[in-house]
Order: structure tokens, then C-alpha cells, then sequence
């Protein structure tokens, strides 16, 4: 019999209210012990909940779902309780006290929702995107995963697929007869549809880099002005500003939002081949590296030495003369001049790499999926061994359901919900 787990499902008290979630075989059972009576399901109920002796805990709203229509699958309970510290902990630990009853673990009611089919894999990595969602890009992607989105999606190639095995059963069925010799002209034309409908949702942006946020590296030489730039984006004085070479010697991330959309700040150490000590050669070895992950270059340095597509910045625009005779952007970090163009144009150059609002996007572990499913039709275009085709459309099907979790790996899980909080 699985175990009845209960956790706190709401923000750390203190707080207006604290919702403490019971979910399992013996949770009516648990409320009804702490509450004295249960109200009609679905409705909420004033109760007192009372500990063993019979002195009161808490008044609480009490409300319960009868299994399998609830968030778990299972017969769920919430105490709607005040949120004071001391009230959770009081009935926290009362319900600890009750046999067959223990403390969830970190996403364990989501785990147990996708045990019990009331969330598919897709639909909890969206919900699990969601819950660290902390820019409105990032949110609106996620409730299109957790929705339901991509389960929608992944289920109509599915059944494109079972169509395109039905015509090979087809064949197979008839392969004795004179007249049915080869795969009729309408297979390949649907393969090649959906063969092609794939590619191109593997071209499109992941779900990692919204969730992660668009990398802008400011690069250059030493004393160009790169953490003068860097302070003035995010407004705070993140990055050490003097006019001493070589300040700045390790690299410096900050995420900030930026019209809702995520990005990392990176300011690196200047590029220079001589001059430089030990552990300054240790930060421009870094600083190149992060040039070569960066989604965007803000280059302060000489003028076309920077990397390719990167924006050319001048940053002493409350100076007489700049170095750059035709910069993209000049900018002041002491008057702050220029500083909301330049932060336009990365927010716009950040939308054309990022996912587009309200679609399902992919993350990388159902890239992967998809990738074989695309292996495994990919070069089927000219075959019509019915056999062969057959065994491979199987293996796409595999890789359609590794994307749902129709097949996947107790470690897998694992690593999954253990991203969750507590209560989820």
C-alpha cells in the first residue's frame, strides 16, 4: 500500500495562510482524526483540528477530494490553516504522529501525479519550468507545457504515425498479390511531411535557453569601460570600476530581466596578450571562453576585432572623441546616455533567440527523444522493404513516448522531481 504523505503546499510561513496538503489511502481518514467530522467533498468546511488530547490546534478551512479525480490520483486533503510557524508545525507534527503517515519528499505529489497518469512526463517538466518562472517569457512557456501543449502535439504525430505503420500492415497484408508490390505514393508523401515537420522543430530554440537566460558577454581590452557598462545595465555596482588595468579578473554573472525577458550579464576580464600576471592570464583564458558560449557580444574594444554578429560599442559617449568611427551604439555609463538603446536592442536580438511566445518548445532531454524518432525516419525515403519500414516507424513510436515518459528511467525521475519543492 503506498504510504499517505502531507507537506506544506504554500509559501514558508510566516505567512496569511499556511495549506498543508495530505495525499494517500489513509488521508480522509488522517483529517477526520484531526477535524472530528469530514464536510460534503469539494466543499470547504470550518473545522478545529485537535491534537491527541483533545486541545485545539488550529481553525482551519478544511476541504477533500475522493480519489482518482484530484491533483495526485489520489484521496487528497488540504488545511486551509492560519500561517503562523508554530500553527504548521502543531499540526505538522500531530500528523506525524499518525501511523502510515510521513512527510513528503521534494516532488513527490507531482510524482505521484505522473504515476497515477494524471500528469504526463512533458506536462511535469512544464509544471516543474513554471514554478521557477520568473519572467513573463518564461512563464508563458511553461504553462503551455504544463497545459498540455506538447502532450497535444506529441500525440498527433503519434497517431500520424500508427497511420503510416497502418499502410505498411496494409501492404504486408497484401504483399502475395500481384497488384500490391510496393508502398503506395501517399506513404512517402506523409513521411516526408512529417520527417519534415520535425526538422524544423529541432532547429528551433530550446527550452534551456529561456529557462537559463540569453548569455551577453561584454568583452574588450583593458579600461574600455566593460564593468562601468555592466553596473549601469543592471543599475548597482556589481563589478569593481577603476582606472588600474587588468581590474577585473575573474568573470562576474548577474540574471536580470530585462522587458521580461531573461538574460545573464557576464562581464569578463580585459583581453590582452602581455602585461599580464599570473591570475589575470587565468581570467582572459576564462573571458574567451566565455566568448565562445556567449548568445550575444557587447565589444568595447578596437573597432572589427571583435567576434562576428557582436555589437560594436562605444562607451565614452560623455567624452570629446570615441575610437569607433562607426559604432552601433554609443553609450555613457557616468550620464547614462544611450544605456536604454543599447538595452532595447539586446531585448530584441533576445526575442529572435528565444522561443516563441505560447508554443511548445522542446528542452533538451526531449530534443533527444525527438532526434531518434527523426533518425529513425529520416532515411526511409527511398525504401520500400515493408519489413524494414515497419521496425522503423517502431522506433520513432519509442522515441514519441520517451518525450511523454512512457518509458523512462527511475534515475531519470529521479533527478526530475527532485527539482520540485517539498510541497509539490
Amino acid at each position: 500500500m503506498t504510504d499517505t504523505i502531507f507537506a506544506l503546499s504554500s509559501g514558508a510561513p510566516p505567512a496569511a495562510i499556511g495549506i498543508i496538503r495530505i495525499s494517500g489511502p489513509q488521508a480522509c481518514e488522517a483529517a477526520e482524526r484531526l477535524a472530528g467530522s469530514l464536510p460534503e467533498e469539494r466543499r470547504a468546511g470550518l473545522r478545529s483540528l485537535r491534537d491527541g488530547e483533545g486541545r485545539v490546534l488550529d481553525q482551519c478551512l478544511l476541504l477533500w477530494f475522493a480519489a482518482p479525480k484530484t491533483a495526485t490520483g489520489e484521496d487528497l486533503v488540504e488545511l486551509h490553516c492560519h500561517g503562523g510557524r508554530a500553527v504548521v508545525a502543531a499540526v505538522e507534527n500531530e500528523l506525524a504522529s499518525f501511523a502510515g503517515l510521513r512527510r513528503a519528499q521534494a516532488g513527490e505529489f507531482t510524482r505521484r501525479a505522473f504515476a497515477n497518469g494524471v500528469l504526463d512526463l512533458a506536462e511535469a517538466e512544464g509544471l516543474g519550468d513554471l514554478l521557477s518562472a520568473e519572467t513573463e517569457l518564461q512563464r508563458r512557456a511553461a504553462q503551455e507545457i504544463a497545459g498540455g501543449g506538447l502532450t497535444r502535439t506529441v500525440e498527433e504525430w503519434r497517431d500520424r504515425l500508427l497511420g503510416l505503420s497502418a499502410l505498411v500492415e496494409a501492404q504486408l497484408d497484401f504483399s502475395d498479390e500481384d497488384d500490391v508490390s510496393e508502398l503506395p505514393e501517399v506513404f512517402h508523401v506523409k513521411l516526408s511531411e512529417l520527417v519534415g515537420e520535425w526538422e524544423r522543430e529541432l532547429r528551433r530554440p530550446k527550452m534551456e535557453r529561456l529557462r537559463d537566460g540569453i548569455r551577453v558577454v561584454l568583452a574588450g581590452p583593458p579600461n574600455v569601460g566593460k564593468s562601468s557598462l555592466f553596473n549601469a545595465i543592471l543599475r548597482e555596482g556589481a563589478a569593481i570600476v577603476s582606472a588600474e588595468a587588468g581590474t577585473t579578473r575573474d568573470v562576474i554573472e548577474r540574471p536580470i530581466a530585462l522587458d521580461g525577458v531573461p538574460f545573464v550579464l557576464i562581464d569578463t576580464a580585459g583581453l590582452r596578450d602581455s602585461d599580464a600576471g599570473e591570475i589575470e592570464r587565468i581570467g582572459i583564458e576564462r573571458a574567451r571562453l566565455q566568448l565562445s558560449e556567449a548568445d550575444i557580444v557587447l565589444w568595447l574594444g578596437d573597432e572589427g576585432k571583435g567576434p562576428s554578429g557582436g555589437f560594436e560599442v562605444e562607451s565614452f559617449a560623455d567624452q570629446a572623441s570615441g575610437s569607433k568611427q562607426s559604432p552601433d551604439f554609443v553609450v555613457s555609463s557616468v550620464t547614462g546616455s544611450g544605456i536604454d538603446n543599447l538595452i532595447s536592442a539586446l531585448v530584441a536580438r533576445a526575442r529572435d533567440l528565444l522561443p516563441q511566445p505560447g508554443t511548445a518548445t522542446l528542452n533538451a532531454r526531449q530534443t533527444d527523444a525527438l532526434s531518434d524518432a527523426h533518425t529513425a525516419l529520416a532515411n526511409l525515403g527511398g525504401l520500400n522493404d515493408a519489413l524494414i519500414v515497419g521496425e522503423h516507424l517502431r522506433l520513432a513510436r519509442i522515441g514519441l513516448d520517451r518525450i511523454l515518459g512512457r518509458n523512462s528511467t527511475e534515475d531519470m525521475l529521479n533527478s526530475l522531481f527532485e527539482r520540485f519543492c517539498i510541497g509539490k
